[in-house]
């Protein structure tokens, strides 16, 4: 009787799946991690809350990130990556120029305005100059393709005879991420000084129109 219920756990544990994932552990600290460092920074973020919350031990992440800073990094790498990989599904290519930058322009909004947490990444990181950014190489390749992306656009347009001359596509991403960013960075100070609600449905698509409207004016001929 022993035997076959030894047997019967035996069966038991080898249907089990695996959880032995070095990628998929990584994976959740970084998602863990994302939301403490975005809502406490850098300096406030604490690797034992970001343990405790994985259910984890602190030397578990360390093995895996080698320091709380590093791991920071890796959040900041992760968050743009995340963007970039959208952003480059949106098949900008197989639209006319005017109507390929509105795409850009209003994805741009919706991402900002959905990924609180990007904003407050990217806030923190200026607030320490940059400092971290500058230690990856991953973030500066990932950043490539969305000029690359808008200068094919801009180029195209250029071509058709649609947009003006002499505009920087560097130049433009600023001024279409300012135009996003400021929807949540400043959303709550500006409502409360203006009496205004801004996360109203109506407020929301106004302001995403008149976002791209303002974008796509600059560039037009």
């Amino acid at each position: 009787m022993n035997e076959v219920v030894q047997k019967k756990r035996s069966a038991r544990t080898k249907s089990l799946p695996r959880t032995n994932d070095p990628e998929r552990t990584m994976a959740d600290i970084i998602e863990v991690a994302t939301r403490e460092f975005s809502e406490k920074g850098l300096a406030g973020a604490r690797i034992d809350d970001i343990a405790e919350a994985m259910r984890t031990s602190k030397r578990m992440i360390y093995y895996y990130f080698g320091s709380k800073e590093g791991l920071y990094i890796r959040v900041l790498e992760e968050a743009y990556r995340r963007m970039r990989d959208i952003e480059s599904g949106l098949h900008l290519d197989d639209l006319a120029p005017e109507d390929a930058l509105r795409r850009l322009v209003g994805f741009t909004v919706d991402y900002q305005l959905a990924n609180p947490d990007f904003i407050r990444l990217v806030m923190t990181e200026n607030i320490h100059r940059g400092e971290y950014l500058a230690q990856s190489k991953a973030i500066q390749k990932l950043n490539v393709p969305a000029i690359d992306g808008l200068q094919r656009v801009y180029q195209r347009g250029l071509e058709a005879g649609v947009f003006r001359s002499g505009i920087d596509p560097v130049d433009l991403h600023m001024s279409i991420s300012a135009l996003s960013v400021f929807n949540v960075a400043n959303k709550h100070s500006f409502a409360l000084i203006f009496q205004r609600d801004l996360d109203s449905a109506a407020a929301i698509v106004a302001r995403r129109d008149s976002i791209i409207e303002m974008i796509v004016r600059f560039v037009r001929k």
